[in-house]
């Protein structure tokens, strides 16, 4: 049955607006900042004379730090104001990415890097704590999409102005603009997050192994984090390698790459909303299942084509990261509502830590499936898609496992079951 939200009141669609364009600057700084890593690694690998793999640890240690911090933040995470948290986790971020654009080698960029992933994991998860505090369940769906528009903004207008820069005024400058901008966007956090600490007072002074405990002691938590976790595995098996492969076996130019991120992108700003709306208005299961099921036709597809024209690319490409990355805007509306309020910081960061953590595993696990022939062509690939569409055919039934603790956070949670 399909199920209406209900209208905020203006000035209340005010401030939850001032207040989700906050969350998505910071998400789409925190993006950027990660993202930007890979497209400068020709550049940073002849700077300092570093090896491919040397490169790639580089990278990685962002996504270490960010697994690593998430954990231990899930045993603190609740003992603190919401707005508290995020502005003091956002200004180490900036600092550490002022010490990202400032680093003089390898040894100190590393450092830095690790910084930022101490404070930008935490921060990703900590955003959409404050949505799911924040936002009542019955349009919650379209808050996670405005906010997760960030990821396409981030890659249609981050990643190339921030490559453009870098071609510039070298590869420190993309990282000092991204303090500079986050400079600004704490201040006006500051204005536009309110005080959210009510979940302080539903809560039982814990130490902070208890509070682990007490997160992963509970079934529907795990129910929860493997429906999470089966998320990011079937993306993750393809995403790492679409440029291989598109340029080995499709025939793409180097220079046609970015096109597939630019159209996938601009379409990703729109349709995430769209998913969003959807979600609050259909509800979030059947919005879930709905996007995913779609998502299966490009996942195979993607990873067995054949020789094809850019357009049928670009056609195949897009339609892979509107349903992958759009079933993500339901799917974290409802993991928001998967632990009670009072360990919804814990909780998430977890799940921030455990989503991290999934991602380097499938990427490991694509890179095992496939392999080079002689003539340079990468082989194998098909299996990541067919692995990818199993875990997603699997999240069809799973996610109707979950059961929702959406009456804590909404005035009214009719418009999904508490299954």
């Amino acid at each position: 049955m399909p199920s209406h939200s209900s209208p905020a009141p203006a000035g209340v669609q005010v401030r939850e607006k001032l207040l989700l364009w906050s969350l998505a600057a910071i998400n789409f700084t925190h993006i950027v900042d990660f993202m930007i890593m890979m497209p400068l690694g020709p550049e940073l690998t002849r700077l300092f004379a570093i090896s491919d793999a040397q490169f790639g640890l580089l990278v990685s240690a962002y996504s270490l730090a960010a697994g690593a911090s998430g954990m231990l933040a899930s045993t603190v995470i609740d003992r603190f104001e919401r707005k508290r948290a995020l502005l003091f986790l956002y200004a180490g971020f900036t600092l550490a990415t002022l010490c990202c654009g400032l680093a003089p080698g390898y040894a100190t960029l590393m450092g830095a890097r690790v910084a930022a992933g101490v404070f930008g994991g935490v921060l990703g998860a900590l955003v959409q704590t404050i949505v799911g505090d924040a936002i009542p369940f019955e349009r919650r769906g379209q808050a996670m999409g405005v906010v997760m528009s960030a990821f396409s903004l981030s890659t249609v207008a981050g990643v190339p102005l921030s490559l453009w820069l870098a071609s510039k005024g070298g590869w420190h400058v993309p990282f000092l603009a991204i303090a500079a901008a986050s400079v600004g966007i704490g201040l006006m956090a500051a204005r536009s997050v309110p005080v959210l600490s009510q979940h302080l007072g539903q809560s039982v002074r814990r130490s902070a192994w208890q509070g682990l405990m007490q997160v992963f002691s509970e079934p529907n938590h795990w129910r929860a984090f493997a429906l999470s976790c089966l998320m990011m595995a079937g993306s993750f098996t393809i995403i790492p390698y679409i440029t291989i492969y598109t340029t080995a076996n499709v025939g793409l130019k180097a220079d046609q790459v970015p096109l597939i991120y630019l159209a996938g992108g601009v379409a990703t700003l729109f349709t995430a909303r769209l998913w969003g709306w959807l979600s609050d208005r259909w509800g979030k299961v059947a919005t879930f299942r709905l996007v995913s099921a779609l998502a299966v036709l490009p996942m195979l597809a993607l990873t067995q084509l054949p020789p094809v024209s850019l357009w049928v690319v670009l056609i195949v490409t897009t339609a892979f990261f509107v349903f992958v990355s759009g079933r993500m805007v339901p799917g974290m509306a409802l993991l928001t509502a998967a632990p009670q309020a009072s360990m919804r910081g814990a909780f998430m960061s977890a799940n921030g830590a455990l989503q991290s953590i999934t991602m380097g595993v499938s990427a490991w696990i694509g890179g095992l499936l496939i392999s080079r022939s002689p003539q340079g062509l990468v082989q194998g690939y098909e299996h990541c898609g067919w692995l990818a569409a199993f875990t997603t055919v699997l999240l069809l039934w799973w996610v109707g496992q979950v059961r929702l603790h959406a009456s804590q956070s909404a005035p009214s949670g009719r418009n999904e079951p508490r299954t």
